[in-house]
């Protein structure tokens, strides 16, 4: 769903703070680069859907623009624009590498070293569901279907979908490992 105005923005924002444990939508002075991020991709997404509309969002589109490039760099982040629903949690910096045409449902979070790609030159990524762990390592690769809550285990290799919510997964190729889900790895303000 595109953030096509204020309230969907500070929807957005409130609910990644949420999933983060944050009390507070805006940043630190010094520091809280990760937050900092994040509150810029929700910016670039807000403004790159509202830039054909007016001068002054195509300014602020540009601006987000750059400083997304400079942080993304700067924390080793490759994630685009509009991936990712509401509820975005990434609690360390590291290289973490997002196809654009993947598809991340609302309260998803990443750790560093996490790869959710295409495979073979195809331009079919993963769709992965809502309230959803990846851990640490986590590859995440081709058309396939992530189903909700599920847990990722770190260094996991998943290149099936996963059609049973509620489930952790773990290896290479990843398996079913246990039938928790992934409430116990997320921010207990979501639930």
């Amino acid at each position: 769903m595109p953030i096509n105005s204020k309230s969907l923005l500070t929807e957005y924002l409130i609910q990644d703070a949420k999933a983060s444990n944050r009390i507070s939508i805006k940043p630190k002075f010094l520091g809280d680069e990760i937050w900092k991020f994040q509150v810029n991709l929700r910016k670039l997404e807000y403004f790159s859907y509202k830039s054909t509309y007016n001068k002054f969002y195509i300014i602020h589109k540009l601006y987000c623009k750059f400083k997304h490039h400079r942080l993304s760099i700067k924390l080793g982040f490759s994630i685009p624009i509009n991936t990712f629903d509401k509820g975005l949690s990434i609690p360390h910096y590291g290289h973490i590498v997002v196809n654009s045409k993947a598809k991340v449902g609302r309260n998803c979070r990443i750790h560093e070293g996490v790869n959710i790609g295409a495979t073979n030159g195809s331009d079919k990524a993963p769709l992965i569901g809502n309230n959803v762990f990846i851990a640490s390592g986590a590859k995440i690769i081709g058309d396939i279907t992530i189903a909700d809550d599920v847990s990722i285990g770190a260094n996991a290799v998943v290149v099936k979908s996963i059609t049973e919510p509620g489930t952790t997964w773990g290896g290479i190729p990843a398996k079913k490992i246990s039938d928790n889900n992934s409430h116990s790895n997320l921010s207990k303000l979501l639930f």
